[in-house]
């Protein structure tokens, strides 16, 4: 904490010799949906040449923010600012044509494309009436070197990492020569390596004159990286400060207008001896040979570094991806799964990584995506029995506190902490117990987070048992009763007790 603090004097003095200059101006910006208001009288700017931090709950707004500095959107009331003239950009096209680039947390790539074809699509270097494919590549190849980041330029981008794939929507950014460029959660898929590197990148920017608007859930992040902050709290503007003398604690109470004491709850203490999952070398692409079991009420944690295999892992066992070998056992019967849907009759329930490709169908409503699972529970004959229905969806609304206006709005519409909790009402409406959460709390706000928490522990004390995966070390370690740690597709440690601390995890995970 203290190197960031010395870097925020540091870059309050560079804002100083800037004087003041504001390069954004969003005034009394209001906007409206049927029956929902999404931003209240909102005041926010920013300086050449500064790292912003926009702060505030799932559902306070920022996107809706987000999207209307983008050209996506246009406010109800309100005027926008942008390097001294009112921003009259009606696509996002425009938006990028006057210098503001958006780097959205789920990414806006086409996956037949190639990684130089994505950066500059729609932009593309011409030489007559051909696209100068070398001229791109080069360019291509020297900001993704800027950024020490390697990767195959020949191939769809499809077929790369989703982390490489985010660093490829930031070279795209990148490309740009913007003035001011939005980074919506850019390291929630990131290595360490990665997000040291965007950092090295976001600092030079910032000396080359050029605004970012950054925001993260990792308040760690905003303390190394931002200048000033603002925050927004249930659409409404809640004030702008200086980095400097902030807390983690003042920033929270602002987020969620109340004071989180405890993040984790803790432990439960004394797991039960009865196994109610083992799995036994399990085999295929790109993971060898695991096995391990799974307690009565436990929270079992899967640890590793980003294609270490956790996601490939659980996605076998749920029979999302296939499975070249291995033996799966439920309560010491052996059981042969061939989809899905067998592992949710047999009382497996996975939450992926990927809420909106995989967890959610973003087109139908809320209620519509918490029932899928169970259509059998909620049909009559050859019709779905709407009052059961309903009361299933609200019951979970209720309960998970997903802010929505009713059951009957499209999952799309939701923030992405809400859009989590519809992917968790789903699971939890199949019943099922073992409950698989790959990533379960990846770019949601930390009162979301301390929910999903105590829902964990709330589900173990009533006997359930839970896989997680994270790549947050201290989630892992305060939720866990057990962590496997896994390297190149293998598990390459049980940790237990006193040993679970980040140094050993990591020590472990590289090897």
């Amino acid at each position: 904490m203290r190197k960031g603090l010395e870097q925020v004097l540091s870059r309050k003095e560079v804002r100083s010799k800037m004087n003041g200059d504001t390069i954004l101006e969003m005034k009394n910006i209001t906007k409206r949906f049927p029956g929902v208001t999404a931003l209240k009288n909102v005041q926010f700017s920013c300086l050449r040449g500064e790292t912003h931090a926009l702060l505030g709950e799932n559902g306070a707004g920022k996107s809706t923010l987000i999207k209307l500095l983008s050209g996506n959107s246009f406010p109800t009331e309100g005027t926008i600012i942008f390097d001294g003239k009112e921003l009259d950009a009606k696509t996002p096209h425009q938006a990028m044509e006057k210098g503001i680039a958006i780097i959205y947390q789920e990414l806006n790539l086409v996956g037949e494309l190639n990684a130089v074809e994505n950066i500059f699509l729609g932009r593309e270097h011409k030489k007559g009436p051909f696209v100068d494919f070398k001229k791109m590549k080069e360019e291509a190849d020297q900001i993704l070197k800027s950024m020490e980041l390697k990767i195959n330029m020949d191939i769809p981008i499809s077929k790369l990492s989703v982390a490489q794939q985010q660093m490829v929507e930031i070279a795209k950014a990148l490309s740009m020569n913007s003035k001011l460029i939005v980074m919506d959660e850019p390291t929630a898929t990131l290595t360490s390596h990665e997000v040291s590197n965007l950092f090295k990148v976001i600092r030079r920017l910032k000396k080359e004159g050029v605004t970012i608007i950054f925001i993260s859930h990792h308040l760690e992040e905003t303390f190394e990286l931002c200048d000033r902050m603002s925050v927004l709290k249930d659409g409404e503007y809640m004030g702008t400060y200086e980095m400097e003398g902030m807390t983690e604690e003042r920033i929270i109470q602002l987020m969620v207008g109340r004071e989180l004491k405890e993040i984790y709850p803790p432990k439960n203490g004394q797991v039960s001896d009865e196994v109610v999952l083992s799995v036994r070398g399990i085999t295929n692409e790109k993971v060898k040979d695991v096995s391990f079991d799974l307690r009565k009420g436990e929270i079992l944690g899967i640890s590793g570094l980003v294609g270490a295999g956790r996601t490939e892992l659980v996605r076998a066992i749920f029979k999302a991806d296939p499975m070249q070998s291995g033996e799966i056992y439920l309560r010491g019967s052996k059981k042969v799964l061939k989809n899905p849907r067998d592992a949710i009759q047999n009382g497996i329930a996975l939450l992926t990584e990927d809420r909106k490709m995989q967890g959610l169908v973003l087109g139908l409503p809320i209620v519509t995506n918490i029932t899928l699972p169970i259509l059998n529970k909620v049909r009559k004959g050859l019709f779905i029995n709407k009052k059961v229905e309903n009361k299933i969806a609200n019951d979970y609304v209720n309960s998970l506190k997903i802010a929505t206006p009713s059951i009957s709005a499209k999952a799309l519409n939701l923030s992405g902490g809400n859009q989590q909790k519809v992917v968790i009402a789903k699971c939890l409406a199949a019943n099922c117990e073992i409950l698989i959460l790959d990533e379960p709390t990846r770019g949601i706000d930390v009162g979301a987070k301390v929910e999903i928490y105590n829902l964990m522990k709330k589900l173990c004390k009533q006997g359930k048992s839970v896989i997680m995966i994270s790549s947050e070390l201290p989630e892992i370690i305060s939720m866990s009763d057990r962590i496997l740690v896994m390297r190149d597709g293998k598990v390459n440690a049980e940790i237990i007790g006193e040993d679970m601390t980040e140094e050993i995890i990591m020590q472990y995970a590289m090897g």
